[in-house]
């Protein structure tokens, strides 16, 4: 059995602003690097064998910060499958404003639905195949060899992963949510089968 760790990276200084990021590439605030080294705490003692990010700086300072609280610097991966949404005409605009501007409708399309998409950017679903078929080709064989992994991502390609593992139909993903610096732990068995999920 094996030890699938998700940690959704801390706020960064386009989250505080309440801006949609997507795939600009935007550092973490003083209060996301705060979240990313509570993660180390909540993670001390726990064997990670490897590590995975997106390409975009968010996942990686808060891969740092957590590496730097366990003492520990596992073999790392990075790759642009796990990026955040992309999302389009949409990017850099406060989320906020948009809804006003577009109504309620619309706007839980752009942001949770599955198949909505976005003008110049990308639907979950969008995301969920470029998400899955990475993790079942570079992470799960490492999963079932009985390896710890960890990935560092964004909402959305989170959402899309865990909606794999889950089995979380087309209608209900889109009540999913992972807060920052949220992390999520799954077991996991030989052949690939979650056994158990909490979150920390």
């Amino acid at each position: 059995m094996a030890k699938l760790i998700l940690v959704r990276h801390g706020e960064s200084e386009w989250n505080k602003c309440e801006l949609w990021t997507g795939w600009t590439d935007i550092g973490l605030s003083e209060k996301g690097r705060e979240q990313a080294r509570q993660v180390g705490e909540k993670l001390k003692g726990m064997q990670i064998d490897f590590a995975y990010t997106s390409l975009l700086i968010r996942t990686k300072q808060t891969l740092a910060e957590i590496k730097n609280i366990l003492g520990i610097d596992m073999p790392t991966f990075e790759d642009i499958a796990l990026n955040e949404k992309n999302y389009g005409i949409y990017t850099g605009k406060n989320k906020w404003e948009i809804k006003k501007e577009v109504g309620e409708d619309l706007f839980l399309k752009i942001r949770r639905s599955w198949d909505y998409q976005i003008p110049q950017g990308e639907s979950l679903k969008d995301v969920y195949e470029r998400v899955v078929p990475y993790y079942e080709k570079e992470i799960l064989p490492k999963i079932k060899r009985g390896s710890n992994i960890m990935i560092v991502a964004s909402d959305n390609s989170l959402r899309a992963l865990i909606k794999y593992l889950e089995n979380i139909n087309d209608s209900d993903i889109s009540k999913l949510e992972l807060v920052v610096g949220e992390v999520d732990l799954f077991e996991i068995d030989a052949n690939g089968n979650v056994l158990s999920k909490k979150i920390l």
